[in-house]
């Protein structure tokens, strides 16, 4: 036997119009690809990202194109099969080989295989595909079902019918631009016998001192035997050899204290090499390697004491966890472009923020193998969406075949990774079932009832993609949906996950009210806030010349795809700070100082509700959104260009090992039963601390007061001594009134900044936060004289220093390639702010920024 050969497809590609007489075929981009790189590549459309470009290449989406190679074909063993597979086709497409049609593909997420053993030549081969518009085929399909009850949010009801990425359609934070084109690679393989599937089905006991691996590799072909070897850091540690038998061979391992998986933080990330071999004779014909990691993951979903409903949160290797972390989007409107640098880049910026976990959002794509191999080296969970969202998706014979086939392809493809914990059927299709009021009778468990009603994707939530994840992965949770939580409302808090949108949209509640607008999983939730500046620069068709440089122009706003994004911004603005639209770089730095200070809020309030083992009242909390796939003022935390807005770092600082937290209260008591006038009225500040290490710490906690209009201290006092810090869980310190100085006049509580530390036993402080009167537009905000922002000596921080409270203070350079650990701090007086940097040298121009400047 001759072992499989695999020849990319990848040279020599070319493409054109095919529904426009005499269009010429051009050299591709580079490949995998898509229409709108090529086209870009020959400066055929303008940039869709600068300016409003993007409407100016609309009849991309609209039309047909061609793509073609030539390739030389191989010599096939006698009993030899030859195969081209196509991991990608994006989406309507025809493929001909040699002048014969070999496919009709119409799914982008299903990787397809065509025997072509009786069409290749030796010589020359020709490959075509032809791809025809996702936009208008999709609205013939909405014709062809005028019976279904289309509708959705975002795009238009013709993305429903089609399985392709639906934020090609445009979304709230992203731009209309239908692709098409290869957009994964092409091989040709050349075999006698494979390795169809490898699966590594791994379970690790309570006591977590042993794992037992299940091998089976799946095997097309006459070889007989598979080797399944199983190594670590280079050092094998199993080997088995086993017969093959109707296809399949399996092998089972016993391992004694493996080494396991745990997320980051809390351990370290080891990956078991699962190698098989598959062996004919003396000779190997084919190997297929994967990496894993030993763990044990589950969701807790038990009843609380003292508050209804039940929990919802992830442990892993019996440990809890409060799952901080973000939302993912596609990198990139065009995929093909993004590198596997480029995601770890993305992973690590999570990993250093802090965070957690990573939810891949159903509008997207089932992401790339090195989206994922970058959670597992670095530790990041991944809750996983298939890939609906926000609508009512059809459900007709040959639809429901196609999800049925995407959902095993892709768990099979991305099942052996140990970040993921969940997989979850949509995003948002029962909220919006809700919203519209669709039928949806959970105590009905007849499937087939569920294909009659005008909600007809329930039976793709409750019966196709669940029984693929039992079949496939049934060790791990699946979810029907994000909201989701046993059939109830969606917006119940107290049972299964929530997408708490009342801040931004719905009822647009304040921020500072977040503790009371928590779950037992916030799975979204967000604030919008303006890109860098430099990222507004490079949309900007002229930079920092164009005239339309200013916060409302048209183009700017053009840039934010949120409907009422110029009141919803407006509004919090208002309602929180002084502001002004001119420089555009002060505009910037209010939606971002916005930004921060109410995600912050978010995460601070929302972990305080982690009260330990019972008491797990909120489990976790993924901000809404990490990434951008253009240059855009969105709800992200990072631009486009990997850029931190100002949020990420105060996420950073919440979801720090330990942290602390103060709320204040204000308390009214009337005199009289109906008086308005006779009320005494105290303000009461409460502090708690979090402790997310596996260790209980003894802290010392100190609480300061200044006058923020005088820069005086109020107080100084270590209010609790040796206090324990359980584990695991927050635990209140202190409640007090505003720390005044007696005389001081009337309010002076709202003009007093309350600051509080946590000290180690060695005298360390470990933990601060520095609490402000709210709103801070009504604070009379003293410029400082005595401002100080330095490098250090070792150049490894920045130093800040100021005689008067600063809120808010951002260190900004206009070098790239200095890095900043930390930003948008609170000064106070007689202190030393320390920012750890990379890149910056003492040629470094630092600038500071900061509310009131």
């Amino acid at each position: 036997m001759s072992p499989r050969s695999v020849i990319p497809i990848d040279k020599n590609w070319r493409f054109r119009q095919a529904d426009k007489e005499h269009s010429k075929f051009l050299p591709v981009a580079q490949f995998p690809t898509n229409v709108h790189l090529d086209l870009l590549h020959h400066g055929l459309i303008p940039d869709p990202f600068i300016g409003k470009n993007e409407l100016d290449v609309q009849w991309v989406g609209e039309a047909q194109w061609t793509y073609k190679t030539t390739f030389k074909g191989a010599s096939i063993p006698e009993n030899g099969k030859a195969v081209l597979a196509f991991d990608g086709l994006d989406t309507f497409a025809t493929v001909k080989l040699n002048g014969s049609t070999i496919l009709e593909a119409d799914n982008m997420f299903i990787p397809e295989r065509v025997e072509v053993t009786s069409l290749l030549k030796e010589d020359d081969n020709e490959l075509v595909i032809d791809f025809d518009s996702a936009y208008l085929r999709g609205w013939k399909l909405v014709e062809k079902y005028p019976d279904h009850k289309w509708g959705c949010w975002n795009g238009d009801n013709s993305r429903l019918a089609v399985r392709k990425a639906q934020y090609h359609w445009g979304w709230d934070w992203g731009p209309t631009l239908l692709t098409c084109g290869p957009w994964r690679p092409i091989n040709l393989e050349i075999f006698e016998s494979r390795l169809a599937d490898l699966n590594i089905q791994s379970t690790v006991p309570e006591d977590l001192k042993s794992a037992d691996i299940e091998v089976t590799a799946e095997v097309e072909g006459k070889a007989d035997k598979v080797r399944f070897d199983i190594s670590l850091d280079g050092t094998q540690v199993a080997s088995e050899t086993v017969q093959v038998s109707s296809g399949k061979a399996t092998a089972s391992f016993a391992l004694e204290n493996p080494s396991l998986w745990y997320p980051i933080r809390y351990g370290k990330q080891p990956l078991y090499q699962v190698k098989a071999t598959l062996i004919s004779g003396d000779s190997e014909e084919d190997e297929v390697e994967k990496r894993v990691g030993l763990r044990r993951a589950e969701l807790i979903q038990r009843p609380l004491k003292g508050q209804p409903g039940k929990s919802f949160f992830f442990q892993v290797n019996d440990i809890p966890l409060y799952c901080g972390g973000s939302d993912w989007i596609p990198a990139d409107n065009f995929i093909p472009r993004i590198t596997k640098e480029r995601y770890y880049d993305w992973i690590k910026l999570v990993a250093d923020g802090n965070q957690f976990m990573i939810r891949v959002w159903g509008g997207g794509i089932y992401e790339e193998q090195a989206f994922y191999d970058a959670c597992d080296e670095l530790g990041i969970l991944v809750w996983q969406d298939f890939m609906f969202g926000c609508g009512n998706y059809p459900a007709w014979p040959a639809l429901l075949e196609s999800i049925e086939r995407e959902a095993y392809e892709n768990v099979k493809l991305l099942r052996h990774h140990p970040s993921i914990v969940i997989w979850a059927g949509n995003n948002e299709d029962y909220q919006y079932q809700e919203s519209v009021s669709l039928t949806y009778k959970y105590e009905d468990k007849n499937a087939d009832n569920w294909l009659k009603t005008d909600f007809p994707a329930r039976y793709i939530y409750e019966k196709i993609l669940p029984n693929v994840c039992s079949e496939l992965i049934p060790s791990t949770y699946y979810h029907p949906g994000s909201p989701w939580g046993d059939g109830v409302d969606t917006h119940d808090p107290t049972v299964g996950d929530i997408h708490q949108w009342n801040v931004w949209h719905g009822t647009q509640e304040k921020w500072q009210n977040f503790d009371k607008l928590g779950g037992r999983f916030v799975s979204e939730f967000g604030m919008q806030a303006f890109p860098n500046v430099k990222t507004i620069d490079a949309y900007l068709p002229l930079g920092k010349s164009d005239p339309d440089r200013y916060p409302q122009s048209s183009t700017v706003d053009f840039h934010n795809k949120a409907d009422g994004h110029e009141r919803r911004i407006a509004l919090y603005l208002v309602e929180n700070m002084r502001y002004g639209p001119d420089p555009l770089e002060q505009f910037v730095y209010a939606t971002q100082l916005m930004q921060g200070e109410c995600l912050a809020s978010a995460y601070r309030l929302w972990k305080r509700q982690w009260k330990g083992p019972g008491r797990e009242y909120c489990g976790g909390a993924l901000v809404w959104q990490i990434n951008d796939c253009w240059p855009v003022t969105s709800w992200s935390i990072a631009d486009y260009y990997l850029r931190p807005k100002m949020a990420y770092f105060t996420v950073k600082r919440e979801m720090a090992p330990v942290s602390i937290g103060i709320t204040r209260t204000e308390h009214r008591h009337p005199k009289d039963r109906y008086t308005r006038v006779n009320v005494d009225v105290s303000t009461k500040v409460e502090v708690w601390a979090s402790n997310l290490t596996l260790e209980d710490l003894e802290v010392d906690c100190l609480v300061k007061g200044w006058d923020v209009e005088t820069g005086e201290q109020t107080f100084n006092e270590m209010v609790v001594e040796r206090i324990t810090l359980p584990e695991n869980r927050s635990t209140e310190i202190d409640a007090r009134e505003v720390p005044v100085i007696a005389g001081g006049g009337k309010d002076q509580e709202k003009r007093t900044v309350v600051a509080a530390y946590l000290f180690d036993r060695d005298g360390k402080q470990i933990a601060r936060y520095v609490n402000w009167p709210e709103p801070l537009k009504y604070l009379h905000l003293q410029k400082p004289k005595e401002l100080k922002v330095v490098l250090s000596e070792d150049g490894t921080a920045v130093e800040i220093s100021a005689e008067v409270p600063i809120k808010g203070l951002v260190v900004e350079t206009e070098d790239d390639l200095v890095v900043f650990e930390d930003n948008l701090v609170d000064i106070v007086p007689n202190e030393v702010v320390r920012i750890g940097v990379k890149g910056a040298t003492k040629e470094t121009k630092l600038e500071a920024r900061y509310l009131g400047m």
